[in-house]
């Protein structure tokens, strides 16, 4: 059985898909893994493939949920772009975007979208 952070960051994942592809985003890969590294979300656009990290919360009382995407975090999304890129052959250049999701109870979610939120140290 899931937990309720776990129905709550799906629910925030889907309402990340729904609203990269209103925005004309190609979705290539939804929680893709390699080893213990994660990438919620891979699409692309015209000019950049874009390794998304989608962060949901109930509220922001505590902060904003892209608060909450360490350096650590940084870290294994930059490994697991260079692992998708490499095995893949992506030639086009990549962008690190953060979509916040805040899912309060009784109201419309808010979904923020910071593209470029983070560069890679490759």
């Amino acid at each position: 059985m899931k937990t309720e952070k776990q129905i709550k960051g799906r629910i925030g994942e889907d309402l990340a898909v729904d609203y990269l592809l209103s925005k004309g985003y190609a979705l290539l890969e939804r929680n893709w893994t390699i080893g213990h590294l994660e990438v919620d979300i891979i699409a692309s656009t015209a000019d950049f493939l874009v390794i998304v990290e989608v962060k949901t919360r109930k509220s922001n009382t505590f902060g904003e949920p892209e608060d909450f995407v360490t350096l650590q975090k940084q870290r294994n999304l930059i490994r697991a772009a260079a692992a998708y890129i490499q095995k893949f052959g992506i030639t086009k250049e990549v962008r690190f975007d953060i979509l916040s999701v805040i899912v309060r109870e009784g109201q419309e979610a808010e979904v923020h979208h910071i593209p470029d939120a983070f560069k890679p140290r490759w």
